[in-house]
C-alpha cells in the first residue's frame, strides 16, 4: 500500500522496532539493550505496546557489534522465546567485509526477515558502507536460497534507482518491501517532500516504512501512516522521547507511534497480520 487512498482503507500498520543497533551504545542512553537478555526483554515490551518486527543486531560480551552467527543465534533464539515477532537481522555493516555481513543469515531457523542496504552511505566522522552492487546480489542471493525476505534500505533517492535495478537483475517476490530512510550526511534530507517524491518514485507491487533519524523520528513516522505507509522507531535510530528528555525504552517510542496510528485510524499490525501483508 503506497497511497493516501490505501491510508484512507485503514489497513493495519506495520511497526518495526529498531532496538540496539550497531553503532553507539550506553554510552548515549543506559536505557540501550545490548545483551540478549536485555534486548528479548525489550522486544517482549515493545510487542505488548504494538510492535511486530523485530530489527537485530547482536553484539559482543563488551557491547561492541557483532556479525558473528553464534552471536545472532543467542539473540534471536533469546527474542524467539519471548515474543511472536517477525525476526528481522541486519546484514548492514559500516566497513565490514562481505563474509562478516553473511553471517547474521546463517543461524537456524533462519530469520524471516533481513535488511539489504541498497547502496554507499557516509555516518559520522569516520565510518562510510560501500555496498556495492556485487555485494548487494550477493547477499540477496544467499537470502533467497534460505527463503529470507529482504527489506530493502534506501537512505537516499539513488538507493530508489537501485532498488528498480536489483528488480532488473533478480526475481524478487512481490510486495517489495523497502524501507525510506531520513537524515543528515548522505541520507535524504528529512522534508516531507522528499517522502512524497521517494514514494512516488518507489516501483509498482512496492509497500515502504518509514524511518526519521533523531528528532525526524515520531514527524515522518506520522507522514509515513497517512502515506499509507509503515513506520520503524526504536532507540537504534532516535534516544530522545522530546526535546532532551531520553526516551525510557523502545516500548515508550512504539506506544507513542501505536497510539497515533490508532488516532489516525490504523491500527497495529499484530506479527501474523504483518507475515500476511508482507507474504512471509
Amino acid at each position: 500500500m503506497t497511497g493516501y487512498d490505501d491510508y484512507l482503507a485503514g489497513e493495519p500498520v506495520i511497526i518495526t522496532v529498531a532496538l540496539t543497533g550497531g553503532v553507539h551504545g550506553k554510552e548515549a542512553t543506559p536505557n540501550l539493550p545490548e545483551t540478549p537478555a536485555e534486548v528479548a526483554a525489550a522486544a517482549a515490551d515493545a510487542e505488548a505496546a504494538g510492535a511486530s518486527i523485530a530489527h537485530l543486531h547482536a553484539r559482543k560480551p563488551n557491547g561492541e557489534r557483532s556479525f558473528a552467527t553464534e552471536r545472532f543465534q543467542e539473540l534471536t533464539d533469546a527474542v524467539r522465546e519471548t515474543t511472536d515477532l517477525v525476526v528481522q537481522h541486519s546484514t548492514g555493516g559500516t566497513g565490514a567485509p562481505l563474509e562478516a555481513r553473511r553471517q547474521p543469515l546463517r543461524t537456524d531457523p533462519a530469520p524471516e526477515m533481513a535488511s539489504l542496504d541498497m547502496g554507499p552511505l557516509n555516518r559520522y566522522r569516520h565510518l562510510t558502507s560501500e555496498n556495492p552492487r556485487a555485494m548487494v546480489d550477493t547477499l540477496y542471493d544467499e537470502m533467497a536460497d534460505r527463503g529470507i525476505k529482504p527489506e530493502l534500505e534506501a537512505f537516499n533517492d539513488g538507493h530508489v534507482n537501485e532498488v528498480h535495478g536489483l528488480l532488473d537483475r533478480r526475481d524478487l517476490a512481490e510486495p517489495y518491501h523497502t524501507t525510506l530512510i531520513f537524515g543528515g550526511g548522505t541520507l535524504t534530507p528529512a522534508r516531507p517532500r522528499n517522502l512524497l517524491n521517494a514514494v512516488r518514485n518507489l516501483p509498482t507491487g512496492a509497500t515502504f516504512n518509514t524511518l526519521g533519524f533523531g528528532q525526524h523520528q515520531l514527524p515522518f513516522a506520522t507522514l509515513g501512516t497517512i502515506l499509507g505507509g509503515h513506520v520503524r522507531v526504536g532507540l537504534e535510530d532516535n534516544v530522545y522521547f522530546e526535546r532532551g528528555e531520553r526516551a525510557a525504552s523502545n516500548a515508550q517510542l512504539v506506544g507513542r507511534v501505536a497510539d497515533m496510528a490508532r488516532t489516525l485510524g490504523r491500527e497495529p499490525a499484530t506479527p501474523d497480520e504483518a507475515r500476511e501483508l508482507l507474504g512471509l
